[in-house]
């Protein structure tokens, strides 16, 4: 059974242009990110030991941070990933504005990290990132699985959250 055919149909995130429209309005902010990494077989706990990194770690936060339009992100493994059933490990985040900019913020602020990163992917593109920032975003749109997002506050960007707290 391929990993589509376990997920209902209808659901499935492939089908997200037929999806009903699930934004409260057309001038929502917000989009996800669904970036399904393809873990090299048999580095799935060296990718765990680089995430877990406490170097790598505080990278990541800080560069979250800085690129100021991350709402939430994280990284989650596919059920079997830690007995080797599966090599996918998912970046999932919701940001704000454009996903091209999206991209030059990651590339600006994350560059080394997903440099890193991307030694442990099957068929990663070219490194470093920062270099090859039109191809990394190709490779990036080609691993994103597309959704719908509902948003309870589709107006608000994370810096006017963080400005009106």
């Amino acid at each position: 059974m391929s990993e589509k055919t376990m997920v209902p149909q209808a659901l499935h995130t492939s089908n997200a242009e037929e999806l009903p429209h699930m934004r409260d309005s057309d001038g929502q902010v917000q989009s996800p990110l669904n970036l399904r990494l393809p873990i090299t077989k048999g580095k799935n706990w060296e990718i765990f030991l680089y995430l877990a990194d406490p170097k790598n770690s505080k990278a990541i936060n800080d560069g979250l941070n800085a690129v100021g339009t991350v709402h939430f992100a994280r990284f989650l493994p596919e059920a079997g990933f830690s007995t080797f059933k599966s090599q996918t490990l998912w970046v999932l985040t919701e940001y704000d504005g454009t996903f091209d900019q999206y991209i030059q913020d990651f590339v600006n602020q994350m560059g080394d990290i997903f440099d890193g990163l991307l030694g442990f992917v099957d068929d990663p593109p070219p490194v470093p990132v920062k270099d090859n920032v039109a191809a990394f975003g190709a490779w990036v749109s080609a691993h994103n699985e597309k959704s719908n997002l509902y948003s309870a506050y589709p107006t608000l960007t994370v810096q006017t959250i963080l400005n009106n707290s």
